[in-house]
């Protein structure tokens, strides 16, 4: 038993958690983060000067996708219906043994998702009309703040939507499990995004790409290999 099961299906929570986990993480990081000057990854000037689209846009595009979030979820809940039943699945208590297949439902649907977001994300970068009127759209917020992490071009939603997609199905997983995969991806995407490297923050020590790793990524230039091995720092090519 979970604590919404006498209020709403899982698909509902499935499709509603994860909106409401961004706006309270990346709300209390966007508050929090003009006071914790030693904490961030750059300044408020830098945040101002150099992000090519002020927080109102963001936020409606932000906006934008969680509406396009909701219609894509529960499409893709409402597919995975049976035809002996019209009902939203109910997933019982369980014992330990159906709890270690649970874990393993999630995280092959953590490797499944993860991979699609590589190579699409990789993509993005390599196809330049792709990236030029794609993804750039995501790379406006040069210095990446909280409430930004999803501020996407329409169409690379749809692209992540897709990935959730195939990580929910091809693991098997149940809507119930998938509520915790959604809201952890959710609080991972803000937590690269926050432009803050806090002490003692869980996530940084599960995972080694944080925001410090993925907030490079942002700046303007990107890495090539050099052919006598190692990398070099090289200016973006503007996009025609």
């Amino acid at each position: 038993m979970v604590m919404w099961e006498e209020f709403v299906s899982d698909e509902t929570m499935g499709t509603i958690a994860p909106i409401v986990v961004y706006w309270i993480y990346a709300g209390v990081n966007q508050f929090l983060s003009p006071c914790l000057h030693k904490f961030r990854l750059h300044t408020l000037d830098e945040e101002h000067e150099k992000n090519v689209v002020p927080i109102i846009t963001v936020v409606k595009g932000v906006l934008l996708q969680q509406l396009l979030q909701i219609l894509i979820t529960q499409l893709g809940f409402f597919s995975s219906y049976t035809e002996e039943t019209s009902k939203p699945t109910v997933q019982p208590s369980v014992p330990i043994q159906i709890l270690q297949i649970l874990l393993a439902e999630f995280f092959l649907a953590m490797f499944i998702f993860d991979t699609c977001q590589y190579f699409v994300h990789r993509y993005m970068h390599h196809n330049k009309f792709l990236y030029c009127h794609v993804h750039s759209h995501h790379h406006r917020l040069v210095v990446p703040y909280p409430v930004g992490a999803l501020y996407n071009h329409p169409v690379e939603v749809i692209t992540d939507m897709l990935g959730g997609a195939a990580a929910f199905f091809g693991s098997g997983m149940t809507p119930r499990t998938s509520v915790w995969l959604f809201c952890l991806i959710t609080v991972k995407s803000v937590d690269d995004h926050c432009g803050l490297r806090l002490p003692g923050n869980l996530l940084h020590v599960l995972f080694k790409n944080d925001g410090a790793y993925h907030d490079v990524h942002h700046q303007v230039h990107h890495q090539l290999r050099r052919s006598g091995g190692g990398f070099e720092v090289r200016m973006m090519k503007k996009c025609s």
